[in-house]
């Protein structure tokens, strides 16, 4: 059972088999430079501490990308809670906000599109499936080529959150990120 079907591009559950295919992915330092950080590979022990066991982010939806039927990446959603509500600027705002992460998992897959696909699909679903009256991301301040992609599907710079994330030994500063434009989608 798929959450979202379009064209060569599908995002399905995550389920317990696709753990081996977390550890390749996020034991690989190219995208370990991006997600997680180099200085922290993950086992088996770490994949199902952080995706299958971790209870205080029962909210969030978890699943596998694929794309031409194998298995790329990796993206989870979830209804932004009242504490990051605050931080983010949002606590005055009625409506929901979904915030989402993601990354290509299969090097080879990257730079072809994907990305742009994925991101442009899940905004999609969120508004029509989910309700999302405002969607959210919060990528490293350094990592522009995320910022790229994000802002080539509509999302805009909102708010500059310092020292937001720890990555790589220290805490990274980190674009909040809005897609403005539901009413077109």
């Amino acid at each position: 059972m798929s959450i979202l079907q379009s064209g060569p591009l599908t995002v399905r559950p995550l389920n317990e088999n696709d753990a081996v295919l977390l550890v390749r992915w996020l034991s690989d330092s190219r995208v370990l430079q991006y997600y997680e950080g180099r200085d922290r590979p993950h086992d088996m022990a770490l994949v199902q501490e952080h995706f299958y066991e971790y209870v205080e982010d029962e909210g969030v939806t978890r699943c596998i990308i694929e794309y031409d039927g194998q298995a790329v990446g990796y993206i989870q959603f979830y209804l932004v809670v009242e504490e990051e509500r605050e931080e983010y600027g949002y606590d005055g705002f009625n409506g929901s906000v979904y915030g989402m992460d993601q990354f290509i998992g299969e090097v080879g897959c990257w730079n072809k599109g994907i990305g742009t696909r994925l991101i442009n699909e899940m905004v999609r679903y969120l508004i029509r499936e989910r309700k999302a009256d405002a969607i959210v991301m919060d990528p490293q301040a350094w990592n522009e080529r995320a910022i790229h992609v994000y802002e080539k599907c509509g999302f805009v710079k909102k708010k500059l959150l310092p020292k937001h994330e720890w990555h790589e030994g220290e805490k990274r500063d980190c674009w909040l990120m809005e897609y403005k434009g539901l009413a077109e989608t």
